[in-house]
């Protein structure tokens, strides 16, 4: 036990093995990217970003490696490289940045007498 209330603690830095990949052409699949950089570095999975509305890929995702070397590796021969016709950016993922909270906005929702039956011309027409 170390001397800090009974808590131990890991002088150990902890690499990131975690890359982004963006500017993937839309069709690309996980398969295709996972056997692109297999011959380079061991990919233990890949992660492509989908849209929640259409479902049609974003263009980006994210590669986990075995090692941070194979990263590395990775990094080095796919950043820039050309997929399907568009220069691959392939770099260290960074961590996701906190974003405020948007508040709730009812401008134009409420507070407007016309704001579901459309312009006061129609509302004349509606009143009629």
């Amino acid at each position: 036990m170390v001397g800090n209330g009974g808590r131990k603690t890991a002088d150990i830095e902890v690499m990131t093995t975690k890359l982004y990949v963006g500017n993937l052409p839309f069709a690309t699949t996980a398969q295709e990217v996972e056997d692109l950089f297999a011959d380079t570095g061991a990919v233990t999975s890949v992660e492509l970003i989908f849209d929640k509305l259409s479902g049609r890929s974003r263009g980006f995702g994210f590669v986990n490696t075995a090692t941070p070397a194979d990263a590395q590796k990775i990094i080095e021969k796919f950043n820039g490289a050309e997929l399907g016709g568009r220069s691959l950016s392939v770099n260290e993922a960074k961590p996701r940045e906190e974003r405020p909270a948007r508040p709730f906005s009812s401008a134009g929702r409420e507070g407007t007498r016309n704001s579901y039956r459309g312009s006061q011309r129609n509302e004349r027409n509606y009143r009629r």
